[in-house]
């Protein structure tokens, strides 16, 4: 028997990460007085409207300045505050990247960046703000840890992580709902530097994981499509399937890139984001350090910009939809 660790049944709910940031912000600014949030004129979009209302003291609307409000950052770190800059991830990590890379990364102070509406799930705000570069440029910074949750119940763990944990840290979240894949039965218990097994066709119950056609390694909304796919596969194609959560793209699970890689015939890397740079080249990083000989195949935007559309048009169009996933992995295994 396949052990599958999610179900998926029916249409599976949804909610925005961003909105799960949001809620997260203000039960977190209730426990801890140090927490402090400034935001670019989009309270509302970004969700940090209702931490504004419920602690005004503490919230500050810096307008559309993004370099003054990473610098505002920084300078509420150096007094031992816990700031949350947050904005739109295309102006989040490319407008202000030189401070915060000098202000805020080489003295390794304690910001946290928030970048929603990341991706082309983004949907009709098109190109200009739809970042996909922004994990490859979090990524390439001395002491920045680079986050993207799957879904809520994994946003909520991953905020209680990261007011905890010293250090800059980028959290990229979605405008649009994604599948809710954890539960009370499924619990979630986010750890830098860990992925998670969501499903695995090649382990029987209670034996040892054996070989599996393909691995994947998903991160953000493509977690869910790749879930799907990988149980379509498995009952319609009779292939065996392991697929990974790599909501931690900085520090990365090496080892669990290792396991899998180890086990598969072939591995794929699944991201709403630019295949240079971003959890594609991290693991194919992790491959070719070790001298893993296995064929890698990247799901992601192929070197270019997005475009304007509904989200589900372009996540079809994209091949990142539950279908999009399933046929490129059946064409690749």
């Amino acid at each position: 028997m396949a052990n599958y660790h999610i179900k998926l049944e029916g249409e599976l709910e949804k909610q925005a990460t961003r909105k799960s940031f949001g809620e997260a912000l203000v039960k977190l600014g209730a426990k801890r007085e140090g927490i402090v949030v400034l935001d670019a004129d989009l309270s509302c979009s970004v969700q940090t409207a209702k931490f504004a209302a419920e602690f005004p003291e503490r919230h500050f609307n810096m307008g559309i300045a993004e370099q003054n409000m990473l610098g505002a950052a920084a300078g509420f770190a150096t007094r031992g505050k816990i700031p949350f800059a947050c904005t739109f991830s295309v102006f989040a990590t490319g407008r202000p990247w030189e401070i915060i890379r000098n202000s805020i990364c080489y003295p390794n102070l304690n910001v946290k960046i928030l970048g929603s509406h990341a991706g082309v799930l983004t949907g009709e705000d098109g190109a200009s703000h739809q970042a996909l570069e922004d994990i490859a440029i979090m990524r390439a910074l001395p002491n920045m840890k680079v986050v993207q949750p799957a879904d809520h119940v994994e946003a909520l763990s991953v905020m209680e992580k990261i007011v905890d944990d010293y250090g800059p840290t980028y959290l990229r979240v979605l405008r649009q709902g994604t599948p809710l894949l954890y539960s009370d039965e499924r619990p979630c218990n986010f750890e830098f530097g860990k992925a998670d097994v969501l499903f695995d066709s090649g382990k029987g119950s209670g034996s040892k994981p054996g070989k599996v056609d393909l691995c994947v390694f998903a991160t953000g909304a493509l977690v869910g499509s790749s879930l799907e796919a990988a149980l379509k596969l498995t009952e319609e194609d009779g292939k065996k399937v392991l697929v990974y959560n790599m909501s931690s793209l900085k520090p990365i699970d090496e080892d669990a890139i290792l396991e899998g890689a180890g086990r598969a015939k072939v591995c794929v890397a699944a991201e709403d984001h630019n295949t240079i740079g971003g959890l594609g080249s991290a693991v194919a990083d992790v491959l070719a350090g070790e001298g893993v000989g296995v064929r890698l195949v990247k799901i992601g935007v192929k070197d270019a910009f997005g475009e304007s559309g509904k989200p589900a048009d372009l996540y079809k169009k994209y091949g990142f939809d539950a279908e999009g996933v399933y046929k490129s992995l059946r064409s690749t295994g």
